[in-house]
């Protein structure tokens, strides 16, 4: 039976997605609080997986709470922390407890994090993992043996669209569909015309793509994001929005932004949806979907 986000993606209408950032720590309330807020007004949320390499409560930890809460979980599963037993033994898992939706992440550098000693597994690649969901799909395991009870997942990746050079993303883009992609969520985008570009390539493929909104939250953070972030580039013109906005206004400003942006996204028919990434305000993404005329 597919899931309800697999539904919502072959509806035809524009879905949305968000993020939920799991805690550092055991104190869940704020991680409920958030999906409470959102499990209703989006189709799906995705609970990152250590998220630049700092150490969280778990992925699948934050998709059953979304499940036991009454939303629709995306399991984020990164190579960097597990061997293939450990990401196929999790998926398995997560099968069991109706968790049917996966985004196959290869993951970020260890140094980027909080325990630069840890050792970066990446026994296998995105690609790979993609693989992997399949072959477990088909009844048997990455080491040829069979499964007592196969899986089945709507399986997805990410792709950054404003990448410079474009064109090792365009191969990536085809590797992951021709492993078993079905949806996409991007890296953030910020410049509609060369996402649209972007576009023209991808629906040569039978796959979703939903865009990538990150929330700016003031002209220091998009300036960061530009010189640190690879694949990330805030124009100007929204750099200087949010630098003229009025003292204390900057995130006002950056919630009408990303809605504005969600609002052409839609009207424009670019792509099938977006995925809106608040990064710690949350609780504001109710703010951008109002400000994007969808409630």
């Amino acid at each position: 039976m597919p899931s309800k986000f697999k539904e919502a993606l072959n509806s035809g209408k524009f879905v949305v997605t968000s993020e939920i950032g799991p805690p550092k720590g055991t104190n869940l309330e704020k991680m409920y609080h958030h999906i409470d807020l959102l499990k209703d007004k989006v189709d799906a949320l995705n609970v990152t997986d250590h998220q630049s390499s700092v150490m969280r409560f778990p992925s699948i930890g934050g998709c059953l709470a979304i499940k036991e809460r009454g939303g629709e979980p995306i399991l984020q599963m990164t190579c960097r922390d597990r061997n293939r037993l450990a990401l196929q033994a999790e998926l398995l898992f997560a099968y069991t407890k109706e968790v049917r939706n996966v985004l196959c992440l290869t993951g970020d550098a260890v140094p980027v994090g909080d325990h630069k000693e840890a050792k970066g597994v990446f026994d296998l690649d995105s690609v790979q993992l993609l693989r992997a969901i399949r072959t477990l799909e088909s009844g048997k395991d990455l080491g040829g043996n069979d499964l007592d009870g196969a899986v089945e997942f709507c399986a997805g990746a990410i792709v950054t669209p404003e990448a410079n050079p474009i064109e090792p993303q365009l191969i990536k883009f085809e590797k992951k569909v021709e492993a078993g992609a079905e949806f996409f969520q991007t890296q953030a985008v910020y410049d509609l015309d060369k996402f649209a570009r972007f576009m023209q390539f991808a629906r040569q493929f039978p796959v979703k793509v939903l865009a990538g909104i990150v929330l700016l939250s003031s002209a220091r953070m998009a300036k960061y994001m530009n010189e640190n972030v690879p694949g990330i580039f805030v124009p100007q013109h929204l750099m200087d929005e949010l630098a003229n906005a009025p003292k204390g206004t900057a995130l006002n400003k950056g919630i009408e932004i990303a809605g504005r942006m969600i609002a052409a996204i839609k009207k424009e028919g670019i792509c099938d949806g977006v995925h809106i990434m608040a990064i710690g305000r949350e609780e504001v993404v109710p703010d951008i979907l109002q400000t994007a005329g969808i409630s």
